[in-house]
């Protein structure tokens, strides 16, 4: 028995089954969807820090380990007095309530918040007898010219300059920690409460002359989440844009309903699924609902192009919707299942990408695909199956009226022949080496020193550059983790001189600020105990000097741990573009290789050895997502090209008709790259599963048409004639699906979100490309791999 004849009578059996049932199945079916409507309208959007981090990367052990000294999940507040000098009443006033205010947010680690006005930041000074100290804001402090004067020199003294207050006073900040779990309740925090607690912040304290600037990963969730509102203004012109279209490509209102139905009957789904499997859905994930659609519509429209052509067929008098949908059913059973499993097992594969984001992307992605197999090849021909049409036989005159203005048709499949097919492989061979060297400019990572996520003028970006200009040492930074010896500060020079030195070659790096470590106090205040000579600036090697140096250094500073065998080493980068943190990071490395520490004979560090640990800190973060996306890149790709390739390979049993429509695909993920590359746009966790995401749609158009193709060869058709009539039932919803999608995701351009519209770009760039090599492309390399099938050209 050969494989069509198997194919068609499996095909067959599951129609005598599906349609004999018609009624229960799509009573079970309407039941489905009221049950997962329910459960999709308890779907909560769900954020969270650590989602983003790549816990299997070596520099997120280090940042799980040393939990005390993370400060990448920071968030910071900063108030500013448009007069250009903060020392006035009204200024303080609010700066301590910010302050206040900052402490109370559910979530806050309530020993990590820092402002002049907290006790853990402290002044010390020299003085005739010895040293005096006390916090920033005295408590005795009233707000008189003579104690803004006092309270000026403290923050000199305290070394906050430049920190927690602006380089020329106008400004003041506020530090705070968030963790993950509200320590007050034990509960998840939720990041748009927190980002909303943010804005009341500012809206509360902004006005008469001062003004409130925030910045931290909890309110670039809520910006991003508050913008994310504005994707389903844009879903549903999404929807009217293809009912439009639809309705003037198939002349009837019913045969524009029930795509559009099916589809959305898939998102419900979709989003009751994640809801019963326990999850709610990423501000970052919010597109994903959208590709579903788009996704069921592709396959709906390829749907009512086979139910329209059954329907054409029949004899005039004995017309049967039922039937059409039947024969409809029979010939795309195959093809659709097929590329409805290549996209499922294509977005499959990105979840052994272990960033708990992306795999909740893949879960999503995948469900909702796995889904329209239900919507599109058992609901969408049952609906069909019942449609009544009022003027049969206008409908069929103007569809064949279409057919014999088949120009375009001719035209096209003219690259099923020479010398269009030469042309195509020509410009095919042109294409392939423009993108690979220009897919090289690609940056992993941010390209940006903003946020890329948010439009370059949103609050938040003018926020970070403000807070950056103002405050000498920015808001990007590297903790690298020092472990030695116990009491290693106070005990041993050699561990000190160790961390001192390396934050002096720190500090000579391209793309460093400045460099903080607990070296650098103690040699100030070493100097200080001696009258404040520069000579005394240095490290002692007499123990006893060394403790009375530190003893009033505590581990809330950030600085030490408890028993001081951990020191951090603070780096403040000029910002986080890729090419600053691989510069710091490669720094780094250089200097540990050059410098291993010695170890003795049961593994621990010999006393006075350091070890220098990458990393925490927010750019240390980003780090090891940029390493992890790096990584992942290239298996991400091989895997969802090896799962449609091992699917067509056994679906169509011919290793020409495989290559013909995975190599457009190929040539259309490296113009995507190039693409990002021209418009800047960096490789990272939001947009790695791009393109994958891109290829899963993309495989549709080439199987149906190669489908199609191959069974009219069964039939003795020659490549150029197959291919033309090809084209006018499956090439032409092809044509059409992809211009009404590239349509639908090219409004995006104009979202509040800049990873929208950067998503809108790429998807219709990657909707349009893969019809048009699908289309062109495809037969060109048909007519060159597959010559038994050039009769008659």
């Amino acid at each position: 028995m050969t494989t069509n004849e198997e194919k068609g009578k499996f095909a067959s059996a599951c129609e005598a089954i599906l349609f004999a049932n018609k009624k229960i199945i799509l009573f079970l079916l309407l039941v489905m969807t009221f049950v997962m409507a329910f459960f999709a309208s308890q779907l909560k959007v769900d954020a969270g820090f650590e989602k983003q981090l790549p816990l299997d990367h070596e520099y997120m052990k280090t940042f799980m380990e040393h939990e005390k000294f993370r400060g990448a999940n920071r968030i910071l507040v900063s108030l500013i007095d448009e007069s250009g000098d903060m020392f006035n009443e009204q200024f303080f006033a609010k700066l301590e309530k910010v302050t206040d205010a900052v402490i109370f947010i559910p979530g806050v680690n309530r020993a990590s918040v820092k402002s002049i006005f907290t006790p853990n930041v402290r002044f010390v000074e020299v003085v005739e007898d010895g040293f005096a100290g006390g916090n920033v804001i005295p408590a005795d402090f009233r707000p008189t010219q003579d104690m803004f004067e006092r309270v000026r020199g403290n923050i000199v003294k305290a070394g906050v300059l430049g920190r927690l207050v602006a380089e020329d006073f106008n400004g003041a900040m506020v530090w705070a920690d968030l963790q993950e779990r509200d320590p007050q309740t034990g509960e998840k925090v939720d990041y748009q409460k927190i980002a909303a607690q943010l804005e009341a912040i500012r809206t509360e304290f902004e006005s008469d002359g001062q003004t409130v600037h925030i910045i931290g990963f909890a309110k670039i969730i809520g910006d991003v989440a508050e913008g994310a509102k504005s994707v389903l203004y844009f879903f549903a012109l999404a929807i009217f844009i293809t009912a439009v279209l639809l309705f003037w490509y198939s002349k009837n209102w019913k045969l524009t309903l029930f795509p559009i139905l099916c589809s959305l009957v898939a998102v419900i789904w979709q989003m009751g699924s994640l809801k019963l499997m326990g999850m709610g859905i990423d501000p970052m994930n919010i597109l994903t609902p959208f590709l579903v659609f788009a996704i069921g519509v592709s396959h709906g429209v390829q749907m009512i192009s086979g139910w329209t052509d059954q329907y054409v067929k029949q004899p005039k008098d004995n017309k049967s919707s039922e039937s059409a949908a039947q024969g409809a059913f029979c010939a795309l059973l195959s093809p659709g299942v097929i590329a409805l499993l290549s996209d499922t097992i294509g977005f499959a594969t990105i979840y052994f990408i272990n960033i708990e984001i992306i795999q909740e992307l893949a879960i999503t992605a995948t469900v909702g695909v796995a889904l329209i197999i239900i919507t599109n090849l058992i609901l969408l021909p049952l609906l069909l199956s019942g449609l009544k049409m009022s003027n049969s036989a206008g409908f069929c005159q103007k569809f064949t009226e279409k057919k014999q203005s088949g120009g375009i048709w001719k035209g096209i499949a003219g690259f099923a022949k020479n010398p269009l097919a030469s042309v195509a492989i020509v410009v095919t061979i042109a294409l392939f080496t423009f993108g690979y060297f220009k897919s090289q400019e690609m940056q992993i990572g941010d390209s940006q020193a903003g946020v890329p996520e948010l439009r370059p003028e949103s609050r938040y970006n003018q926020d970070a550059i403000t807070i950056s200009s103002e405050f000498s040492l920015g808001v990007d930074m590297i903790n690298i983790i020092a472990e030695t010896s116990p009491n290693a500060c106070t005990e041993s020079f050699k561990a000190m001189h160790n961390i001192d030195r390396f934050a002096w070659h720190m500090t000579n790096v391209e793309g460093v600020q400045k460099v903080i470590t607990l070296p650098q106090f103690a040699k100030i205040i070493t100097a200080g105990w001696n009258e404040g000579n520069i000579k005394w600036r240095e490290l002692s090697r007499n123990n006893y000097v060394m403790r009375q140096s530190l003893s009033g250094i505590e581990t809330d500073t950030g600085l030490l741990n408890q028993d001081c065998s951990v020191m951090p080493i603070t780096i403040f980068t000029e910002d986080h573009k890729a090419t600053t943190i691989n510069t710091v990071i490669a720094a780094v490395k250089a200097y540990q290789k050059d410098n291993q520490p010695a170890m003795d004979d049961t593994g621990e560090l010999v006393e006075g050895e350091v070890k220098f640990r990458l990393a925490t800190g927010n750019a240390g973060v980003m780090a090891s997502t940029n390493d992890v996306v790096k990584g992942a890149q290239m298996p991400m790709l091989i895997m969802v090209y090896g799962a449609i390739i091992l699917l067509c390979l056994i679906t169509f049993r011919s290793i020409t008709g495989t290559i013909s429509i995975v190599l457009p695909l190929a040539l259309v993920s490296l113009l995507a790259y190039a693409l990002m590359a021209y418009l800047g746009i960096g490789l990272k966790v939001n947009t790695l599963p791009v393109v994958a995401l891109g290829v899963g749609i993309g495989v549709d158009y080439g199987i149906y048409i190669f489908s199609r193709m191959q069974t009219l060869f069964k039939s003795g058709l020659g490549l150029y004639d197959a291919y033309q009539e090809t084209l006018r039932l499956t090439g032409k919803a092809v044509l059409f699906t992809a211009l009404t999608l590239g349509i639908g995701v090219g409004t995006w351009i104009f979202s509040d979100l800049q990873f929208q519209a950067d998503m809108g770009i790429l998807l219709a760039f990657m909707f349009i490309l893969n019809m048009i090599g699908a289309l062109l492309l495809l037969p060109a390399l048909a007519y060159w791999l597959m010559p038994k099938y050039r009769k008659g050209i």
